[in-house]
């Protein structure tokens, strides 16, 4: 949820019990991985002959899972659906309770008494604002992004590096954050009549703004990124951007491991600055053909354009948000406005309504959204398989991408709640590809 990328990162108030939590024995036990086997054998019934059929080959991919480990990795990802409605329904409790006991309002009030100039008022109101969920949102979320994570074998920090990676996201936030809200609040008191208008091209700017920089600017934050060299690896990777037209010259790795088990990769970039970059747990666990797979399917997100695809409807998605909240608003601030001692809506201490109707209203087309970015890693599944030719290295990477993913979920489950096809549907995609591509493997018969 978009609330959460300003309510759920570092927690720096808490910082002298974070040391002493990591002080505790218990926390610097190294987790239980949950890895899935990190070299597969292909199936007998997935290797090529003139009798091939696709869904014997994926039952019998499926069939490798150890059964332990099938459970664990379901039973994370479904915990997830409660801990959506939890988020959910926690910020909605933060908010309301920041508005009915009227701390936004003496936030503004204490913004106001340090400075009397609209733009410093704003930013020292959003770091009230961000310290302050920061705080009240804590329990939550190091139970989620630090114990649960633990629990299920999926992390590497203990304590003490997490919070710092917290600490450091807040810094993030803060500069981030404050940058919109001066921009926004200013919009809206020039501009009352039109500002939703004015207010949604302004923030779709924002998040192209925001996609440009991570690469260079905020991943560098948190991770280690290097220049790989091994050619067994690169080389593969380089050919296959030749022959797409990506014009990367290079490729990078990054030290993920120091934070998490998830392989991940990505092709990022425009022009001159395209960056093809693969994390270590990836270089580590996956074999040469899982790799090209990997990189042919990020490849094809960058071929079919899908950042600029994923721009638009994210625009598109920005300016009906915008439109609710200027109805939304109108409607709540003449009910309880007075209640709340919020003015206006360019009055800052407005801010935890705004996120608490957004929050509404991202948890409602939850699986609209969904299916948007799942339709996009399907297409790049497909561009992928054409791309690498590697279309068990592709189940190998299903594999070992359901240590936290449902492999078998029912067809409204996976609409609901799937943002990337199941791990079943695409294996099945990849056995598919294999079977209409037979002579790919078997020679001509």
């Amino acid at each position: 949820m978009l609330s959460r990328i300003f309510l759920a990162t570092a927690r720096c108030c808490l910082i002298f019990c974070c040391a002493t939590f990591c002080t505790t024995p218990a926390l610097a036990q190294p987790p239980t991985p949950n890895q899935m086997p990190s070299v597969i054998r292909v199936p007998i019934e997935a290797q090529a002959s003139p009798h091939f059929d696709a869904t014997a080959a994926t039952n019998a991919y499926l069939a490798q899972i150890p059964a332990d480990k099938t459970a664990r990795s379901d039973a994370y990802f479904e915990g997830g659906y409660w801990m959506m409605l939890w988020d959910f329904l926690y910020g909605v409790a933060v908010a309301l309770l920041l508005l009915n006991l009227r701390w936004s309002a003496r936030m503004r009030d204490l913004a106001k008494r340090v400075t009397r100039f609209k733009p410093v008022h704003t930013c020292v109101y959003w770091l009230q604002y961000l310290v302050l969920t920061s705080v009240l949102t804590f329990p939550l979320s190091v139970y989620e992004d630090y114990f649960r994570e633990h629990k299920y074998g999926l992390a590497t920090q203990t304590f003490g590096p997490w919070m710092g990676d917290q600490i450091k996201g807040l810094g993030v936030n803060l500069v981030l954050g404050s940058l919109l809200a001066v921009v926004l609040f200013g919009v809206v008191r020039r501009l009352p009549r039109t500002w939703w208008i004015w207010g949604a091209a302004l923030t779709s700017l924002f998040w192209v703004f925001t996609a440009l920089i991570v690469p260079v600017f905020i991943v560098p934050v948190f991770n280690k990124v290097t220049r790989l060299d091994d050619p067994k690896i690169v080389d593969s990777i380089l050919s296959m951007a030749r022959a797409n037209g990506i014009p990367a010259k290079d490729v990078y790795t990054m030290d993920a491991s120091r934070q998490t088990t998830r392989i991940s990769a990505n092709v990022s970039g425009f022009a001159n600055t395209t960056r093809i970059t693969l994390n270590d747990n990836l270089l580590r666990r996956g074999s040469p053909e899982e790799i090209q797979a990997v990189m042919g399917h990020e490849m094809g997100h960058y071929v079919l354009n899908h950042v600029y695809k994923g721009n638009v409807f994210l625009s598109i998605i920005t300016v009906l948000a915008f439109a609710y909240l200027r109805w939304a608003l109108d409607w709540t601030l003449h009910r309880w406005g007075e209640k709340w001692q919020i003015r206006s809506v360019g009055d800052p201490a407005v801010l935890p309504l705004v996120v608490l109707l957004a929050s509404v209203l991202i948890f409602a087309i939850t699986p609209i959204l969904n299916t948007f970015i799942r339709t996009q890693e399907y297409e790049a599944d497909m561009y992928g398989l054409n791309t690498s030719r590697q279309p068990d290295g592709y189940a190998q990477a299903a594999i070992h991408l359901g240590e936290y993913r449902k492999m078998s979920p029912g067809p409204v489950e996976e609409w609901i709640f799937f943002d990337h096809p199941s791990g079943r549907n695409r294996i099945y995609a990849a056995m598919r590809w294999k079977a209409e591509n037979l002579k790919l493997f078997v020679g001509p018969q």
